[in-house]
């Protein structure tokens, strides 16, 4: 009879080592499996990350603290959330006005950027404001579209 109970509790134990590797792989497969959007979210990031590398950081600094009196940082989440459909305005036309951040003014002008598509000015505003303690989420090129013909 001992040796029955023990090839029943060999048995069970096996049963449970495959059933958790099972589980086990079906819980890596489904963290490994993203959606469209968190696809093209990824892409968008990387992609403005590489824009602003080349097009914004002598500015803005390496993690979006401004430099000193003349640009500002980009750290200020109110700042961003309330002008998200400026930010494109801003990015393709510059910026010649007084802009509060964080309590301070800054008064330098922001170059333009007219070479820059619709894409690459909603990938830059992606990664801006979903980098430096920002988590605004997507933003697409249609959107951009739409506010660009907003601009004042």
């Amino acid at each position: 009879m001992k040796s029955q109970k023990s090839k029943v509790k060999s048995y069970v134990l096996r049963k449970a080592i495959v059933y958790g590797v099972f589980l086990g792989t079906i819980a890596i497969v489904i963290n490994a499996c993203q959606s469209a959007s968190e696809i093209e979210m990824a892409k968008y990031l990387s992609n403005g990350k590489d824009i602003y590398q080349a097009r914004c950081q002598n500015c803005h600094g390496e993690k979006g603290e401004g430099l000193g009196e003349l640009a500002p940082p980009l750290t200020d989440t109110v700042f961003l959330k309330l002008n998200k459909q400026k930010l494109a305005c801003y990015i393709k036309n510059g910026v010649n006005e007084p802009m509060e951040i964080h309590g301070k003014t800054y008064h330098e002008k922001m170059p333009a950027f007219k070479d820059l598509h619709d894409i690459d000015i909603a990938q830059v505003t992606v990664y801006i404001t979903n980098s430096f303690g920002n988590k605004q989420g997507m933003y697409t090129y249609e959107q951009v579209a739409n506010d660009l013909k907003n601009c004042n």
